[in-house]
């Protein structure tokens, strides 16, 4: 999946960064810079294209929640279940 530049989530458009590395994490996401950062590795080697992108959908569901003004946002088990159902059913879709 290519990584959008930028998303928009109710009022609030988050630009998307895509830095070498992402301290701890593959990803993260800055509600008051309205910035999403998704690392391309670790000191370890490089993430592939589908862990990179079920790390977009996983920050995406942060913004969403957060957006929403639900608890939700900060529960990482919750949102990294969500989020991996998300990235499954996107990477799985006909539409033809």
């Amino acid at each position: 999946m290519k990584i959008p530049k930028q998303v928009t989530v109710g009022k609030a458009t988050y630009v998307i960064q895509e830095p070498d590395r992402v301290a701890s994490c593959h990803g993260k996401i800055h509600y008051d810079r309205r910035v999403i950062k998704i690392g391309k590795g670790n000191t370890y080697g490089t993430y592939t294209d589908d862990e990179r992108s079920n790390t977009f959908w996983h920050e995406l569901t942060h913004a969403i929640l957060h957006d929403m003004d639900s608890g939700l946002a900060y529960d990482e088990e919750f949102v990294s279940d969500f989020a991996d159902r998300l990235h499954h059913a996107i990477k799985t879709a006909k539409f033809e």
